[in-house]
C-alpha cells in the first residue's frame, strides 16, 4: 500500500469511528430532570421574531431549576435580547447569583438565502458555536427552528462524540409548521433526543416525533 492509499485508509477509519460515535451519542440516554441531580444547565436558542416569542413562552413555563439559562442568538438579531431580559426580570427566584447569560454568534442562514451560500455561513457560525458550547457545557439544548440552532446542536453532539459530555437536544418545531418541517427540523429530526411537533399531521408524516398538542 502506497502512502496515498495509507492516508485514505486511515481517513476512512477515522470517518467510520466518528460515525459510530455519533450513533452511540444519539442513542445514549441522559438524565436531565430538574431535582434528579440538582439544577439543569440549559442553552436556549433564540431566533428573531416569532421563534423568540415561542421559545420564551416555553421557558416561562419551565421550572426554575433550569439554571443557569444560557441564551444564544444571531449577532444581527436586534429584538431578542430585550425580550429575554424582560422575561428574566419577571422570574422570581430566591437563588443568589447570576442565573442567565446572553451570547451572540454569526447568523447561519438568512431567510431565502441560497443553499450554497448557506453552507458557508453555517460553517462560519460553527466556528463560533463550538468554543461557546464547549465553554458553557450545558446539560440541555432547547431550540425551535431558527437556523442558528443547527451549528449549536452540532457542537453539542461533538461534545458527546469526543466523550466529554452527553448533551440532551430537545427540538420543538414552531407552531407555524403545520404540514412540513422547517429546514432546521429536517436536519435535526434524526439527531435530536426529543423532537416535538405541534400538529398531528406532522406526527403522521414523521413517526419519530412526539405530539402532545400545542406546547406554546
Amino acid at each position: 500500500m502506497d502512502i496515498f492509499g495509507g492516508f485514505l485508509f486511515g481517513g476512512g477509519l477515522i470517518v467510520l469511528f466518528l460515525i459510530i460515535r455519533l450513533l452511540v451519542v444519539i442513542r445514549q440516554g441522559a438524565e436531565c430532570r430538574p431535582g434528579a441531580k440538582g439544577a439543569v444547565s440549559v442553552l436556549v436558542v433564540a431566533g428573531s421574531g416569532g421563534h423568540t416569542t415561542e421559545i420564551l413562552r416555553l421557558m416561562e413555563s419551565l421550572s426554575q431549576s433550569y439554571i443557569p439559562r444560557h441564551y444564544v442568538m444571531a449577532d444581527t438579531d436586534q429584538m431578542s435580547e430585550d425580550k429575554i431580559r424582560s422575561l428574566e426580570a419577571s422570574i422570581q427566584d430566591s437563588t443568589a447569583g447570576q442565573k442567565f447569560t446572553i451570547h451572540r454568534i454569526p447568523r447561519s442562514r438568512e431567510v431565502r438565502q441560497s443553499w450554497s451560500s448557506s453552507l458557508l455561513t453555517t460553517l462560519y457560525s460553527l466556528i463560533y458555536s463550538v468554543p461557546l458550547v464547549f465553554k458553557l457545557r450545558p446539560d440541555l439544548v432547547l431550540c425551535n427552528g431558527p437556523g442558528t440552532c443547527v451549528p449549536l446542536c452540532v457542537s453539542a453532539l461533538l461534545l458527546g462524540i469526543l466523550g466529554l459530555k452527553k448533551v440532551l437536544i430537545v427540538y420543538v418545531e414552531s407552531i407555524c409548521r403545520v404540514e412540513t418541517l422547517s429546514l432546521s427540523g429536517r436536519i435535526l429530526y434524526n439527531l435530536a433526543d426529543y423532537f416535538f411537533v405541534q400538529w398531528s399531521i406532522l406526527k403522521e408524516k414523521y413517526p419519530k416525533s412526539i405530539y402532545i398538542g400545542r406546547i406554546v
